[in-house]
């Protein structure tokens, strides 16, 4: 039989003042995570994991989620048993101005151009 939590389950988020640039565009560099962080930008609220659309794995999904929360580009939390995603897009601006927006910009474009 399995214990009972007695406590709510947390997830660790770096502070943007430990995260490089290098970092950061390391996570955006791969076009799973662009999309990934582009669909969120674009839905305007929080998501939950499994409403992504990706073409991996759910175990590689959550290699990129891990990818881009160590990188501080996205915060996650526990709704229930849904673990939600939103964009740290107004940590990121004060941090990296203009980065995070223009490369959203350039995702938009590029996902234009191929559809």
């Amino acid at each position: 039989m399995a214990r009972p939590r007695t406590a709510a389950r947390t997830v660790e988020h770096p502070d943007l003042s430990d995260v490089s640039l290098q970092q950061v565009l390391e996570a955006l560099v791969d076009p799973v995570r662009r999309g990934l962080v582009l669909q969120l930008s674009q839905a305007g609220e929080d998501k939950s994991c499994g409403t992504f659309d990706a073409p991996v794995s759910p175990s590689t999904l959550t290699h990129h989620f891990n990818v881009l929360r160590e990188a501080g580009v996205i915060r996650q939390y526990y709704q229930g048993t849904a673990k939600m995603n939103t964009l740290r897009a107004d940590e990121m601006e004060q941090r990296f101005p203009g980065l995070l927006s223009s490369v959203m910009t350039a995702a938009t474009r590029s996902a234009a151009v191929v559809a």
